[in-house]
């Protein structure tokens, strides 16, 4: 057995099939001064031609993955089109008089080479996007063809050393049960690419694998252990069908309790709904027996663009996820860029620290115009729906103060225009920062609910980059300062008689659900293919043995006591049609 990094869940079992590097060997031509403006030219052209095939694979891609996603090759569209990657191509050409592609080769290596060489696993990530994007450019310089996965044959289990976004695109998820890649990351685009087509995907072997896999041999993986089986013993073959069987035969259950409603044996009722980011996703969610959307992350309406969105063509989205919601909440965020979400046309600074630099609401609040643009869509969309608005990242009641004068504005603005809104739209902030948590008293008293965003909490509270592979160990939701954080919020908005909902990965941890019935939140709001699972989780759950609970884990030293404690009170309330044994 060889251990990887479990990067996209599930269960695959199959032939392997190589993947070849996508790389061509390039000879050194020299040219003249003369052939300086034809090499210029069919750079140029070989950039048109590969944006033109990016865009095209944006489309494709879209109908599958939603927007979100797809903004990934926007990343490559401008590598494309940055004046440094181009300056570096022309550079070789003109001093060391060598051919076009020459000249792409030699720049990719040296960007590639100097992004790997720092101490940072995103910046690492982003070479492989430079390596798949010149790649691209290379192969219509060179006029070679991609290199093609076999069409014809039985669904494979595809191995490569990595794996771009690019040739993820191109795969067919009928056709490829699972993937394995020797190098990767848990966070690179590949993996977000494959967790969202469902594939599941095992990264990073390449340091336990004694001899290279082979095109045909049998290959078992676990993406969600991050185990890999090459050639394994027919038992353990037996055993992994057996157990894909077994996961497989527990969707199809718990599709079964899709419309029944979400309520504990002792009577707590708690309201599940959805994170979503397209109306693909909804879909997705309201098939899954979401009721509401308790998240909309709005950036991806500024992501797949190349400027910003006039206030029309968010009112029409707006409107259209209100409209089919019919009646159920639908809670949008407002514009969380910044960190690790940029802009290609929004120019933001360069910052040492950008997670806690010119982000979310701080944007918004400098940027008045365009904040005010997205809240006139907002309240429009109001009149078709219950939609609520939430303001990302507060620190300070001086901040909510600001961000509702601008909304007043918009509202008088509307008025005079005759256009129809909720002028009792709920306001509400997400409580994601230490100091929010420490003024949630006063908070409460400035808006009508709070939404506790678990992962940038947990990141700020323990001051640990989850992003940041080299201490992604330290990143402890059920850390003991986390759980006295959520007992303080959770209090400060009770007191105040306002709506208290979670909306980070921690909502669709079946772990953590007796801690939100201790607390006795409202809501709770996660991914999609996290609503089933916390339900049925939910309908075995009496409230009144998790307040029994809480005083229990309030006495825990360590997050490993608490893990522990919540673990042996969930394992009597797992139904064995629900649970699935490990192989070890």
């Amino acid at each position: 057995m060889i251990q990887g990094i479990g990067a996209s869940s599930g269960i695959a079992v199959g032939k392997a099939f190589v993947l070849p590097n996508w790389e061509w060997e390039v000879p050194d031509q020299k040219i003249d001064v003369a052939d300086f403006a034809r090499e210029f030219e069919r750079v140029y052209e070989g950039i048109r031609t590969s944006k033109n095939e990016i865009e095209q694979i944006k489309d494709e891609l879209r109908e599958v993955v939603g927007s979100e996603e797809t903004h990934i090759f926007d990343a490559h569209i401008a590598i494309l089109d940055d004046p440094v990657f181009m300056n570096e191509i022309q550079g070789i050409i003109q001093r060391q008089y060598k051919a076009a592609e020459v000249a792409v080769k030699e720049a990719i290596d040296h960007f590639v080479t100097m992004f790997d060489l720092l101490d940072d696993d995103y910046m690492k990530e982003r070479a492989l996007d430079i390596k798949d994007v010149g790649n691209r450019l290379l192969k219509h310089l060179l006029g070679v063809p991609e290199i093609a996965l076999p069409k014809d044959t039985q669904p494979f289990i595809l191995v490569a050393k990595e794996l771009s976004p690019s040739q993820l695109a191109h795969i067919n998820p009928d056709h490829v049960l699972g993937i394995v890649t020797m190098a990767g990351s848990t966070t690179s685009h590949s993996s977000i690419m494959a967790r969202a087509l469902g594939i599941p995907l095992v990264v990073g072997i390449e340091g336990d694998l004694k001899e290279p896999i082979t095109t045909g041999q049998t290959i078992v993986i676990d993406g969600g252990d991050g185990k890999v089986f090459i050639d394994p013993a027919p038992d353990v073959i037996e055993q992994y069908h057996s157990l894909h069987e077994k996961q497989t035969e527990a969707k199809r259950k718990l599709q079964h309790i899709a419309d029944r409603r979400a309520v504990t044996p002792d009577g707590k009722a708690l309201r599940l709904e959805a994170n979503i980011s397209s109306m693909k996703e909804l879909e997705i969610a309201l098939s899954s027996g979401a009721n509401g959307v308790g998240l909309f992350r709005t950036e991806f309406l500024y992501m797949d663009r190349n400027r910003f969105p006039r206030e029309e063509e968010q009112y029409e989205v707006y409107r259209s996820v209100a409209e089919r919601l019919g009646g159920d909440p639908l809670v949008i965020r407002t514009l969380d860029i910044g960190g690790d979400k940029q802009l290609d046309y929004f120019e933001l600074p360069e910052e040492d620290n950008p997670f806690l630099g010119y982000r979310a609401i701080r944007i918004s609040l400098d940027r008045k115009d365009l904040f005010k643009t997205q809240l006139r869509a907002i309240l429009r969309a109001s009149a078709f729906g219950e939609v609520k608005l939430m303001y990302p990242l507060i620190s300070s009641i001086e901040e909510v103060r600001a961000a509702n004068a601008i909304l007043d504005e918009a509202k008088r603005e509307l008025d005079r225009e005759g256009i129809p809104y909720n002028p009792n739209m709920k306001v509400g902030i997400m409580i994601e920062v230490p100091a929010a948590v420490m003024i949630a008293d006063l908070l409460a008293q400035e808006v009508d609910f709070f939404s506790i965003g678990t992962n940038d909490l947990v990141q700020f509270t323990l001051a640990v980059d989850r992003m940041n592979e080299e201490i992604s160990h330290l990143y402890d939701p059920f850390h003991p300062a986390l759980l006295r954080m959520l007992v303080q919020t959770t209090a400060a908005a009770k007191k105040s008689g306002i709506t208290i909902s979670v909306c980070g990965e921690m909502a669709g941890d079946l772990r953590a659900l007796p801690i939100w019935l201790s607390l006795d939140v409202d809501e709770l709001s996660m991914s999609a293919h996290s609503i089933l699972h916390v339900k049925q989780r939910l309908l075995d759950t009496r409230q009144e043995q998790c307040r029994a609970l809480l005083e229990q884990l309030k006495t825990c030293r360590t997050s490993g006591e608490i893990v522990q404690r919540l673990e042996d009170f969930s394992a009597s309330s797992i139904s064995p049609v629900f649970s699935a044994d490990k192989v070890e």
